[in-house]
């Protein structure tokens, strides 16, 4: 996927630079020739000879060489980049960006790049909620810079919130992504006057006003999917359960909810409108009959809780498909595979279904990669290697297009 691209990577100083590593290697994996720049700071947390040994290049840190004299010009860095990722992009490292300040050759080097410059931020999470932080970036992304969002965990500082760098799986998705639709003519968008409803991450079942039911989806895939369609010119609806990643596109409508029953709800609303719905989002099969209004307090060795169905979103969907629009889902088993998923494809009237398993490492939930097979009715089962969740939308997406031209026949 990056054969031939070559990436500048600049290292700021902040206890995530050891993930910047990481990306190093797998972007030289993935085929992309990489030059490291540190600042002065970084070399505190990562020595430059580990970036030199990942990346079979020499790292940059200074304007020259004080051994030699030789000098390290930034206009050449910068014109020989394809992209240039920040990452981690300190609060400091950001701040400079936008307000144009060059006191290192990192810094110097973003104000001469001419290729497109993606941020990764990563700082504590009171520095990443000041609005001076948001403003700047805020800033960036307004002059075209690609930010990759911050995560939420546990912090150095020992808090715990957002400002946690992306992980490594995740900034190459994003970079994926963007060589991707660099390739596409602008006006290539083979989904433009499209309307997509997606569905996204996991449902909430309350049992009391501190506990629920739920399950491990993130809703990268979904978003990943929802990302795609939009980027290829549809108009996408996201209706998303409680999640920590962020849709970008503002192509795509953000429907947030809870429960099964409030996705429920939205789906049947917007899907007559919509050419083409994906149900991406891990769904509670039950939930609780009935919900306590004060918290459940222990009582006894052993507590019953009584669940109930919860709506089955797919199946009300499938009853009320047209014969234009393209329904899709997902099967994520354990076991019998192939047999669940196809009895899935029939019983909910998808015209394809996107498989993947547990058993297979690096697919399913919290993952930035997935494995999936598509199972369709007109182009058969189509099963596809490890990748990431960025590059499965893309194969979800080109299915979509293919089930649109066999409806227009």
């Amino acid at each position: 996927m990056l054969s031939g691209k070559k990436i500048l990577l600049g290292v700021t100083g902040g206890i995530a630079a050891y993930k910047s590593a990481v990306l190093v290697r797998l972007l030289v994996k993935a085929g992309a020739e990489v030059r490291v720049l540190m600042s002065q700071s970084a070399k505190q947390f990562v020595q430059p000879l580990t970036f030199a040994t990942l990346s079979k290049n020499p790292v940059f840190t200074d304007f020259y060489n004080p051994e030699n004299g030789e000098w390290h010009s930034h206009v050449k860095l910068s014109m020989w980049a394809d992209l240039y990722i920040v990452a981690p992009a300190t609060a400091n490292t950001i701040a400079k960006i936008a307000h144009g300040i060059a006191d290192n050759l990192l810094l110097t080097t973003c104000l001469s790049a001419r290729c497109k410059i993606m941020a990764a931020p990563a700082m504590d999470l009171d520095m990443y909620a000041n609005a001076a932080t948001q403003s700047n970036i805020a800033t960036l992304r307004e002059r075209g810079c690609l930010i990759v969002e911050c995560g939420d965990g546990e912090l150095a500082s020992g808090l715990s919130g957002k400002g946690r760098m992306a992980e490594p799986e995740e900034i190459l998705g994003e970079v994926e992504r963007y060589f991707d639709s660099a390739t596409v003519s602008p006006t290539a968008q083979d989904l433009s006057g499209f309307r997509a409803l997606i569905t996204a991450g996991p449902t909430r079942e309350k049992i009391d006003p501190v506990r629920f039911i739920s399950n491990y989806s993130t809703g990268k895939m979904g978003y990943a999917v929802a990302e795609e369609l939009a980027g290829r010119g549809a108009e996408v609806m996201l209706v998303s359960g409680p999640v920590q990643v962020t849709a970008h596109n503002p192509r795509i409508t953000v429907v947030p909810v809870q429960t099964a029953g409030e996705m429920y709800n939205e789906c049947v609303r917007l899907f007559p409108e919509c050419d083409i719905a994906v149900m991406s989002a891990a769904v509670a099969d039950f939930t609780p009959e009935t919900t306590a209004d004060t918290k459940i307090k222990k009582n006894g060795d052993s507590m019953t809780l009584r669940l109930v169905p919860t709506k089955d979103i797919a199946a009300a969907l499938g009853k009320m498909k047209t014969e234009k629009q393209v329904f899709a889902g997902f099967a994520l088993e354990t076991d019998n595979e192939m047999q669940n998923a196809t009895k899935k494809l029939e019983a909910k009237n998808f015209d394809f279904i996107v498989l993947n398993s547990l058993q297979d490492k690096g697919a399913g939930f919290g993952y930035d990669t997935n494995k999936v097979t598509i199972v369709s009715r007109t182009k058969g089962t189509v099963a596809y290697d490890l990748k990431s969740k960025a590059l499965v939308a893309k194969d979800i997406a080109d299915h979509i297009v293919d089930e649109i031209r066999v409806k227009q026949i």
